[in-house]
């Protein structure tokens, strides 16, 4: 009789193929047999009856700001938030951190900070910037998942953002390395003059923020990325899309051929404008909080399928940068990522996507866009990183359940049936019931699959 580390009895999990009651076995961090009332036995033996079994998550989105800005958030409290929200892999963003990833001792200063800390494990973004073009070859050597690059002010000086020549160059250099090039897009001519504007006239309230960040700003900068991603053959991806017209931006330029996808974020599903006048700095983020229309038509297009992929855009900041009036002077971040999946269930089976169409969404697609090997699906000679989640009365998350570094968030109040019981990464139970930490962290740097491990 064969004998496992692991056995899973009797989930619901949710596979490529559908969703099936099945035992999981795992030997090695990896799932080597599914199938009901496997035989066997196993050191440890979870029973998953009445629990809903997903692929670990991937969050392709978060900012955790180390080394140099641990105390805005940090790899160990970051990655706590991510496993007991059921993410078991995450895409770090180069700014924040100091130095920011823009060459390669940034990135192995980066790495170096993670491995050891991290509960989750992680792969990292490049910058693309006007300061580091001579630095990229030495990124992609280093195993970058890509390249990011702001078209708009980063809110960071040392991470400058992009002119189009700097893009096109950059774009070049991506597609002859077969790595994308992320883009926050948002037209920076027309955000900071409308932004200075406000300002001069004394304008800083949370309305007057999100009137200086209107749709066109996004939906021109889509535009002229996909423009020159086209010209030059390059992999592009869209971060953060908060509109349904930026969305179809993307759609009309993959039927014709481009290489682009793009990812939104559950705040611009979940929330509007109205909510971050009301709710206030904690909802401040770039690109805006858009209306109700807007919001809506931006779900039409998850539903049809043309958005890529959910990711958080975790990026939070000590709470003395998240309060005051001046909602120019205040952060701009949402932290989220804990509360990704659990804010996707209950939304996106509220607006009809099955159990598949969610898992799509917060693993697989990742996984496939940027060659995360092993990572992405609960199928045989994959990483053995799942969750197990339950339902119950919806109620907020609330005191120690919160793991990021300053707990507070714009989803404090809001009400969650869906709750992550446990969490697996490789084989490992890192979650259990509301603790993280036995075993000690185990996450490592994930490289593109054709960069190798």
């Amino acid at each position: 009789m064969p004998e496992f580390d692991l056995l899973v009895r009797g989930g619901e999990a949710v596979t490529g193929a559908g969703v099936y009651v099945v035992d999981l076995a795992i030997s090695d961090g990896t799932i080597v047999e599914i199938g009901p009332d496997l035989p066997g036995t196993a050191r440890r033996t979870i029973d998953a009856s009445g629990r809903t079994v997903l692929p670990g998550g991937i969050d392709s989105h978060v900012h955790f700001n180390e080394p140099g800005r641990t105390d805005w958030e940090g790899w160990e409290t970051g990655s706590r938030a991510l496993v007991a929200g059921g993410m078991t892999t995450c895409i770090e963003m180069p700014l924040n951190a100091s130095p920011p990833t823009l060459d390669r001792a940034a990135f192995e200063a980066k790495a170096a900070a993670a491995s050891g800390t991290s509960f989750a494990d992680f792969a990292l973004w490049g910058g693309l910037t006007p300061d580091n073009l001579d630095s990229l070859p030495e990124l992609a050597g280093a195993g970058v998942i890509g390249y990011k690059a702001f078209v708009c002010r980063s809110g960071m000086d040392d991470f400058r953002h992009a002119g189009d020549d700097t893009l096109y160059q950059g774009m070049l250099y991506a597609a002859s390395v077969g790595l994308p090039v992320a883009v926050h897009a948002e037209n920076d001519a027309i955000t900071a003059d409308l932004a200075a504007r406000a300002q001069a006239a004394g304008r800083t309230t949370m309305r007057d923020y999100l009137d200086s960040r209107p749709a066109v700003a996004e939906i021109e900068a889509i535009g002229r990325a996909i423009a020159i991603a086209e010209a030059t053959g390059c992999s592009l991806h869209v971060v953060h899309v908060s509109t349904g017209r930026g969305v179809a931006l993307v759609a009309e330029a993959r039927e014709r051929g481009v290489d682009v996808t793009c990812e939104t974020c559950p705040h611009y599903l979940a929330y509007t404008d109205e909510d971050a006048v009301r709710i206030g700095a904690l909802a401040k983020c770039a690109p805006p909080l858009r209306d109700a229309e807007t919001c809506e038509e931006l779900w039409a297009a998850l539903l049809a399928g043309e958005v890529d992929f959910v990711a958080s855009d975790h990026s939070p900041a000590p709470a003395t940068m998240k309060t005051g009036d001046d909602m120019f002077a205040v952060w701009g971040g949402i932290s989220g990522c804990q509360h990704l999946l659990p804010v996707m269930l209950d939304q996106g089976l509220a607006h009809g996507f099955s159990l598949p169409d969610l898992v799509r969404l917060t693993s697989a697609n990742a996984a496939e866009r940027f060659q995360l090997p092993g990572k992405g699906e609960i199928a045989v000679g994959y990483d053995a990183d799942f969750s197990l989640i339950a339902k119950w009365e919806p109620v907020p998350l609330a005191g120690a359940e919160v793991r990021y570094r300053h707990p507070a968030s714009a989803w404090d109040e809001v009400p969650l049936r869906h709750r992550v019981r446990l969490c697996v990464l490789r084989g490992q139970v890192v979650f259990d019931d509301g603790v993280v930490g036995d075993p000690p962290p185990l996450g490592r740097l994930i490289r593109p699959a054709h960069v190798g491990g």
